[in-house]
């Protein structure tokens, strides 16, 4: 007889520390999960709080409304018959760590009868606070500088929970580090983030344990082609070990430089059975697969390798035997013991609840997908894209001022807003009321829906060329040929009057006139009129973003893009 479960990840653009409005997407997440028959459900890492808090993980006031949404969580109806595992910093013993907070709120009490919702507190628990054991500390990440990994492996303490916690959930304490959670039907482990990236990951021993379900709460920066790493390493780690993986992340802008693709994913045996996008507009998406835990049982079984060491026997114990059950991975006679017999077990939590119920057995179970991946050149037309967009909407800007100076650079930073012109018309006609609210705020106008992307991008992007008397009307030429075909508001204006100020003062005031080395002068009165002329376009671009919209009799401000020298060939 098959035992199938219905579990649930999520990709969600979490701001960081906008806790009402991280709490409102983690509630729509739940909700939709629900709706979808899901008894699982989980979100991206650190996503009460956002991830791009850095030094604000440092204050009190981070730590007190993260646990004021876990209590608003808690509270609310959304929540009730799914657990719930979400992230957040939590300080143990004056210690800071970055955490999953696994919770469930039943409708239903632990001796089976009716609770009366939601004034019963013996409806909800906290299950577990799992703590962070491998943090990301290279390159653009810094978790070193205001988390401590915890380092106890298999170990758990007493964790003394606030008393807003407390008082809703009856609960002094809850148990605080590396455990998995055994529900009346499997067994879940969780990962975070770097954890599924290092040599040893625990998804290994927790797979041997007899971990089915292992979990993945992530903030993943977008890299080109890193995607490909993140399912190889998700299918592998299935392929290897048999069970099901889910990994959900973060997407969208924070705040940050950085900009988190998204594609959450859920795998079982090595195969992708649900992908989600890795661009896109919307703030909450959420996937979900129907999946058996017998096709886990048998896949393992048939490893041999995994099997292979000493055969225990052990007491028969049926379905109806809930205790011998719980958490072993599989209800055989025989106790199939792991390679890695000589480490300890893992801590199991017992859940009085099951993923698995008997509604499920005729539901139909996924099927597996091929996942499909972006070009390069649609990674870097689309993810940067993606990042000006949330960063234009959370500035509360109208829009976009460019230096276009006939170059490389300037020309395909101005594609790149058009490709975000392109997504954003995309998602208004596939019926995102966000993003049409976001872009009706950006222009000023209420009844407006983006349909051309030229249209939009006339708007809310603003080209400018400034010409001096060294610049070529091959130049001109080009940046006024790629307005044209991207739709932007271009101006075309002369440098040469203010250079000729500036440099009427230094002659006032010095008696010297520099030259150009074109024109007999040095190296260093070479680069000092060089850098007049660059310093000069700066202001000239700062002024026109603050008031040509202005000039013009429209709302709002202009964002400079700046577009700095990579590769001119």
């Amino acid at each position: 007889m098959g035992r199938k479960v219905t579990v649930a990840t999520c990709a969600l653009n979490q701001w960081a520390l906008d806790f009402e409005g991280n709490l409102q997407r983690i509630l729509k997440s739940i909700e939709i999960a629900k709706n979808r028959g899901a008894r699982y459900r989980l979100g991206p890492e650190l996503e009460i709080c956002g991830y791009g808090c850095w030094d604000h993980y440092y204050e009190s006031d981070t730590l007190l409304h993260s646990f004021q949404v876990l209590a608003a969580l808690l509270e609310s109806p959304v929540t009730q018959d799914i657990i719930c595992d979400v992230g957040m910093p939590v300080v143990h013993r004056n210690v800071r760590y970055n955490c999953r907070v696994i919770f469930l709120s039943s409708g239903t009490c632990v001796s089976g009868a009716p609770c009366a919702w939601p004034r019963s507190p013996a409806c909800r628990k906290i299950l577990l606070i799992r703590p962070k054991m491998a943090l990301a500390n290279e390159a653009n990440y810094h978790e070193l500088r205001w988390f401590t990994p915890w380092s106890r492996s298999r170990h758990t303490e007493e964790y003394f929970l606030p008393r807003m916690i407390r008082d809703l959930t009856k609960q002094e304490t809850v148990p605080f580090g590396d455990a998995v959670l055994a529900t009346w039907d499997t067994c879940i482990g969780s990962e975070i983030c770097e954890e599924l990236w290092t040599p040893h990951s625990p998804h290994i021993d927790m797979g041997l344990d007899g971990v089915e379900i292992v979990t993945n709460a992530s903030s993943s920066h977008h890299v080109l082609r890193k995607a490909n790493t993140r399912v190889d390493l998700v299918t592998m780690a299935t392929t290897k070990n048999g069970g099901i993986y889910l990994l959900a992340n973060q997407k969208g802008c924070d705040g940050d430089r950085l900009y988190y693709d998204g594609c959450a994913m859920i795998a079982m045996n090595g195969s992708i059975f649900a992908q989600g996008s890795q661009f896109s507009l919307d703030d909450v998406e959420v996937l979900t697969a129907t999946l058996d835990l017998e096709d886990v049982r048998s896949y393992r079984a048939e490893i041999s390798s995994r099997n292979l060491a000493l055969l225990e026997p052990c007491l028969s114990v049926g379905p109806g035997d809930l205790e011998g059950f719980r958490g072993a991975g599989s209800h055989s006679v025989l106790n199939l013991h792991r390679q890695a017999s000589r480490a300890s077990p893992y801590p199991r939590v017992k859940v009085d609840f099951a993923l698995s119920c008997h509604e499920d057995l005729l539901a139909p179970v996924s099927e597996p997908i091929e996942w499909k991946y972006h070009s390069p050149e649609e990674e870097i037309s689309l993810g940067p894209a993606c990042w000006l967009w949330d960063f234009l909407r959370r500035s509360q800007q109208a829009g976009f001022l460019l230096p276009l100076s006939g170059g490389v650079d300037s020309a395909a930073t101005a594609c790149l807003v058009y490709s975000m012109c392109c997504q954003v018309c995309e998602a208004v006609r596939s019926g995102n009321q966000e993003v049409l609210a976001d872009v009706r705020t950006i222009v000023n106008q209420s009844s407006y829906t983006p349909q051309d992307p030229r249209d939009l991008c006339g708007r809310i992007l603003t080209t400018c060329y400034m010409a001096s008397e060294n610049s070529s009307q091959e130049t001109c030429s080009r940046a006024r040929e790629l307005a044209q075909q991207i739709g932007s508001h271009h101006i075309s204006l002369s440098i040469d009057p203010a250079v000729k100020a500036v440099m009427g003062i230094f002659s006032l005031v010095t008696g010297k006139s520099p030259l150009f080395a074109a024109h007999g002068g040095s190296s260093r009165e070479n680069l000092a009129l060089q850098n007049v002329q660059a310093r000069i376009r700066m202001v000239l671009t700062y002024l026109f973003a603050q008031l040509s919209l202005w000039s013009r009799g429209v709302h709002g401000r202009l964002l400079v893009l700046g577009s700095a020298n990579v590769d001119e060939s």
